[in-house]
């Protein structure tokens, strides 16, 4: 239970300074009101609509304007046949009732669980133990009462055991072996260790990401850093080396999941992922998680450590309209709230309107939102800097909530070149993603070669069948030493056997297509998406937060979501820590020798223009760790034949960009010890 890692600090304290420095976030503003004018004019525009004028005509020789008189099809398009119609409604009915005595099973079974656990295995000291761990306010004071418990409990037997059946630790020493072997001393041998590192750095190599283990992975590491500085290997070798070890080991995403009001819970998952310096670049979000992923994803690291405070619940006030308003909208037009509304109050958590492209090139983080389009037949949609590069997130942040009898569907806008807000895709509309795309893990590794998810699952309707039956990290089982089932094997049996027959019952309503759609929406999948990840973190919610679904949350609330929050992710911390060690190693490699080439081919490009007669002056902007030049042209002979054009080519400078901006300010963005921030242009070369 106790992990080995430890965070040296907490990153909001090293930003603590900061504050004295710049501007409190709270007290800025970003509203634009031309911005909102545009959204609403967008809104109120049909998309099927159009300037032209359809004229029909019955040949070349008729007037235009002719009324064509169409046969009516014998049989409607919606026919799916008589025996699908007189069966349809009775089969749905027998299956609803088979889903309702398993639901009343399965929670029974859960019941049972808790009561055994609660008055037979929670008792006396352990008890006591217990309930300080869960009382923790620091992660300090978590990893005491943690080791505290492993002690109680003798969890670290297990550890002393060689081999272990969760890995493969004859394989595991060997490589250690030959990674301190090949490293230094009489062996070293560099093209060997070159051959090892692309062996062993993979996914679950030898089983070490087993969620019941922490892996230690201090060698890799070592032997990575060691390929990256030495002499023995060109230049050519190390970037494959790299290259190929970033393919095959991949990157890590947080995804925040949807949830209304459960979404704020995420926010203690980002405080204790942030000052543990283990937040991942890529983040994703969903309906509420893609109000938490925006706030994060515009943000540096020192206006980050000021707003993830309970003083935030200051700016959370999209559901302050009363009872007398929202229910004559409601009662008018279907939806609850008024996405105009929304979009003003949302622009300070996107900073203004600032697009995918515009965010990555500020922060370095990688912001993904999943929607999907009001076209039932048309697939779902992640928004990111690749794929959606102009528009502006708190468009998508509003879509992605827009869930059927809260919210309409919107459109979505994008930045033009002037700095005017037009619609997106033609003005189609979009609602919210975890309807299909609650975890968009297959997007995530097309695009960024993401093969390591964090999942924070807050929806309520999947934490009612979260169920861990030999317990999970940081929660293990109770009894023979973290190795049994929870209310033992029989129990743990039948609590699998219902859950798997209601998914089958469920997944059988989906493909029949049995369930009529209801608000325009066909709700059979979701239940039936993946919900979890490599790593998914739970917040403990409570029934009473189900009264305050969709209210803003007060300071004590919202304060108490955010301990909660961290507490769910301080036991996943050391997991999350050993792979974000591997994953920065090797994103440190590969930047170190881009810059190292870029150093070669400006050198040589300077001496080029020596040659014809004119100068460059290399401008070094040392504050960052991308390194970025911007090269000057300062003299140019007439005859020399080079432009400013081939000055952008040689180094890569987008063609949009000016040579006085070109640098990116890459100051305390969330991975700048390890991942440089560059162009969008740069991070496709670099994935």
């Amino acid at each position: 239970m106790s992990p080995t890692h430890s965070p040296k600090h907490s990153r909001t304290k090293k930003y603590a300074h900061h504050t004295q420095n710049y501007v409190n976030e709270f007290s800025l503003e970003f509203l634009d009101e031309s911005h909102i004018e545009a959204f609403e004019k967008a809104l109120a525009k049909d998309p099927e609509e159009d300037d032209l004028e359809h004229i029909s005509a019955i040949s070349d020789f008729m007037p235009i304007r002719q009324k064509v008189k169409r046969k009516k099809p014998k049989v409607p398009s919606g026919f799916e046949g008589i025996s699908y119609h007189i069966v349809r409604f009775p089969m749905m009915l027998i299956i609803f009732i088979i889903i309702t005595i398993e639901l009343l099973l399965y929670f029974l079974v859960r019941q049972i669980v808790n009561l055994w656990e609660y008055f037979v295995q929670w008792r006396g000291k352990k008890y006591f133990l217990r309930e300080k761990l869960r009382q923790t306010t620091t992660y300090e004071e978590w990893v005491d009462s943690a080791k505290k418990l492993d002690n109680y409990f003798n969890y670290d037997e297990w550890k002393g055991e060689i081999p272990f059946g969760y890995y493969n630790f004859n394989l595991i020493q060997k490589v250690n072996r030959d990674l301190i072997n090949l490293k230094s001393g009489p062996n070293e041998n560099p093209a060997r260790l070159k051959s090892v590192l692309l062996d062993c750095v993979k996914n679950n190599f030898a089983g070490v990401e087993n969620v019941r283990l922490y892996s230690q992975t201090y060698y890799v590491t070592e032997a990575l850093d060691h390929l990256r500085t030495t002499k023995s290997l060109s230049n050519e070798e190390k970037r494959r080396l790299f290259k190929y070890t970033h393919k095959n080991y991949g990157r890590t995403a947080l995804c925040l999941s949807g949830g209304a009001v459960f979404g704020y819970y995420h926010l203690g998952v980002v405080k204790a992922l942030f000052d543990a310096d283990a937040l991942p670049t890529v983040l994703t979000g969903t309906s509420a998680g893609a109000l938490i992923a925006a706030l994060v994803g515009v943000r540096k690291d020192f206006e980050l450590s000021q707003v993830l405070k309970p003083e935030l619940s200051s700016r959370l006030t999209a559901c302050a309209e009363g009872f007398p308003g929202w229910f004559i909208r409601w009662w008018r037009t279907g939806a609850r709230f008024d996405a105009v509304d929304w979009a003003r109050k949302i622009q300070w958590v996107t900073k203004g309107s600032l697009t995918f492209r515009e965010a990555y090139e500020r922060t370095g983080r990688i912001l993904n939102i999943s929607v999907i389009p009001y076209d039932p037949h048309s697939p779902s949609k992640v928004l990111n800097y690749i794929t959606a590069p102009d528009c502006v997130i708190w468009s998508a942040v509003i879509a992605s909530a827009a869930v059927p009898g809260i919210l309409k569907p919107v459109v979505l806008m994008q930045k033009s070149k002037n700095g005017n807000l037009v619609p997106y895709n033609y003005g189609h509309k979009w609602k919210d993603g975890s309807l299909r795309t609650d975890i968009p893990t297959q997007p995530l590794h097309m695009h960024f070669n993401v093969k390591s998810t964090i999942v924070s699952q807050m929806n309520p309707h999947v934490h009612l069948f979260f169920y861990a039956p030999r317990g999970s990290i940081g929660r293990p089982v109770s009894h023979r030493l973290g190795r049994g089932w929870r209310g033992g094997f029989l129990l743990a049996s039948v609590e699998q056997y219902l859950k798997l027959d209601l998914s089958k019952w469920l997944k059988w309503i989906r493909d029949l297509e049995l369930l009529p759609n209801i608000a325009d929406q066909n709700w059979s999948s979701i239940w039936l998406q993946k919900f979890d990840g490599n790593v998914t973190i739970w917040p403990k919610s409570n029934i009473w937060d189900f009264l305050y679904i969709l209210t803003d949350p007060t300071w004590e609330r919202l304060s108490q979501m955010i301990r909660v929050g961290q507490r769910a992710t301080w036991p996943k911390l050391h997991m999350i820590a050993n792979r974000l060690r591997i994953e920065r190693a090797i994103q440190k490699g590969r930047a170190a020798l881009r810059r190292e080439e870029r150093k070669r081919h400006n050198k040589n490009r300077n001496w080029d223009n020596h040659s014809n007669g004119g100068t460059i002056q290399n401008i070094q902007n040392e504050d960052s760790t991308h390194t970025n030049l911007i090269l000057v042209l300062t003299k140019t002979d007439s005859d020399s034949g080079n432009s400013i054009g081939d000055i952008r080519e040689s180094v890569g400078l987008d063609e949009r960009s000016s040579l006085t901006d070109s640098t990116i300010d890459t100051s305390t963005s969330s991975s700048s010890d390890s991942e440089s921030v560059m162009t969008p242009e740069e991070g496709q070369d670099l994935l």
